[in-house]
């Protein structure tokens, strides 16, 4: 068992046996066990990044075994430059989110950290599969956790969200099974997805093929217009729901364009670049505004999701190096923000009960340990300089004027629509005097609360002041996919 099946399986695993310990009479012992199986998955995961060859472009820590002969689908694993990070922030965010979940999760404990674990483990399987049938069961297996997360523990119309998210992302997914299909026939019988990469398919086929994985990946990126079922999702949902959907899940989408839509029909990416490119400045800007008006803390971030991971599809179809080096960095950069940012409104819920920004007003006075993590997060939800949300923006901005000066100027304006909407935010829950006795009550974080929200703290500020660990893992990979991606594979 190698590396990267230790990361997927241990804390499915743990999982597992988490859900067969019964309910609520040994929550303390579930908990403590969650905590073992989410650490011991971190842990495995930390030899791929001191062991990852950053000079070659080529999949490290490859494992194959057959699975089912009869249609050559195998178990294929290996992770590159691109895919290495996400493998590591999956495992770091399951560690927060069961910090996290410590306290406030008082039923059903075992199932909620039971499905939270499978759901890493299924996640990062997607991240390193390199089989197509393997990714498409890790891809679709994950609905299932996130949709009994939200179904169970999420607000009072969770139903109705859990249902609009499955439903939702299963749509898109059925038309990349059929593209996978398709290609499996073409390829000569193969679902080896590096394969896929060589295949020299017509401009009709790769038009096709395009817009199948595109139904797939624009949904769960979520691009707009196809962006409406996440902010009931993330509304719904309990705090570690949100944070993980927002920090991984929407990842697998924008991760699936660069190892499906863009190698395998690369001609077809470029000729539909500029809708990509168009799509990405609407969510850029249009999804900005709209998250300007709005009255539930938990909206506001949902909808600045979707505009910054706008940021990341933009930077992958300007076809140029910082675009996309920027693009994968945003990812990781809003895994760490989007879920500081869920957790901390998940901080002040936990104790008022509401997600309303006008029922909040100088938390500050009564809680300004808290309130100074709330601010380091939301200067990095703006892009400030010196914090992870700053790196990846500038990267997509610098690629977008050097694609285009005003796509390039177009891009910036996501800066102040961020700044505006985060800070008003911050000062109408935070600053001025106390404006009502929930807040006057107010406790200030625990140690369990400081612990999880300073892990959060180091890895943005870490990432802002020093992100050269992260582009140098993906330079090689990122050159080879643009090597790649800029050959025409027409006859």
């Amino acid at each position: 068992m190698g590396l990267l099946s230790l990361a997927i399986w241990t804390p499915i695993f743990v999982g597992v046996l988490l859900l067969a310990l019964g309910r609520d009479e040994h929550a303390g012992a579930v908990r403590w066990l969650a905590l073992a199986g989410a650490i011991a998955g971190f842990l495995v995961t930390l030899p791929l990044y001191t062991g990852f060859d950053t000079a070659s472009a080529a999949m490290q820590f490859v494992e194959k075994a057959s699975w089912i002969d009869r249609f050559s689908i195998n178990y294929h694993l290996g992770v590159d430059g691109i895919s290495m990070w996400f493998v590591l922030l999956t495992a770091f965010i399951t560690v927060i989110v069961v910090i996290a979940a410590w306290e406030v999760i008082t039923e059903r404990v075992n199932q909620y950290m039971g499905a939270f674990l499978i759901l890493s483990g299924l996640m990062i399987g997607v991240f390193s599969a390199l089989d197509g049938v393997l990714f498409y069961v890790f891809f679709e297996a994950t609905l299932i956790p996130m949709y009994l997360i939200i179904g169970i523990w999420g607000g009072p119309n969770r139903i109705y969200a859990a249902f609009k998210f499955f439903l939702y992302t299963l749509l898109g997914s059925l038309l990349m099974l059929v593209a996978l299909v398709y290609l499996y026939n073409v390829s000569g019988g193969s679902f080896d997805i590096l394969t896929w990469h060589k295949l020299p398919l017509s401009s009709l086929a790769q038009t096709l093929l395009f817009f199948a994985f595109f139904a797939a990946f624009a949904v769960k990126v979520p691009m707009w217009p196809v962006h409406t079922w996440l902010p009931d999702v993330h509304v719904e949902a309990p705090t570690g729901g949100s944070a993980v959907l927002a920090a991984i899940m929407l990842k697998l989408g924008a991760y699936g364009f660069l190892r499906f839509s863009m190698p395998i029909a690369p001609d077809a990416a470029h000729e539909w670049a500029w809708l990509m490119i168009a799509l990405s400045l609407i969510a850029v800007i249009y999804v900005g505004m709209v998250a300007m008006v709005q009255q539930d803390m938990k909206k506001l971030v949902a909808y600045s999701s979707v505009a910054h991971m706008g940021f990341v599809t933009l930077g992958f179809f300007l076809f140029n190096d910082l675009g996309v080096a920027g693009g994968i960095v945003q990812m990781i950069a809003h895994g760490f923000v989007s879920g500081a940012m869920f957790l901390s409104i998940g901080v002040l819920y936990d104790r008022v009960h509401s997600r309303q920004i006008a029922d909040y007003g100088g938390v500050v006075n009564t809680m300004p340990k808290f309130a100074a993590f709330a601010l380091l997060f939301a200067m990095a939800n703006c892009g400030l300089p010196g914090t992870a949300g700053f790196v990846g923006e500038w990267m997509v901005i610098l690629g977008a004027v050097k694609y285009n000066f005003w796509i390039g100027a177009l891009s910036a304006t996501a800066l102040i629509f961020g700044a505006a909407y985060t800070l008003w935010m911050f000062k109408r829950v935070y600053l001025g005097p106390v404006t009502n006795d929930n807040v006057r009550e107010l406790q200030d974080i625990n140690a369990r609360e400081f612990l999880v929200l300073a892990l959060l703290a180091i890895a943005v500020l870490y990432m802002g002041i020093h992100p050269k660990p992260f582009t140098d893992v993906m330079d090689a990979s990122v050159a080879e996919f643009l090597r790649h991606v800029a050959v025409s594979k027409l006859n």
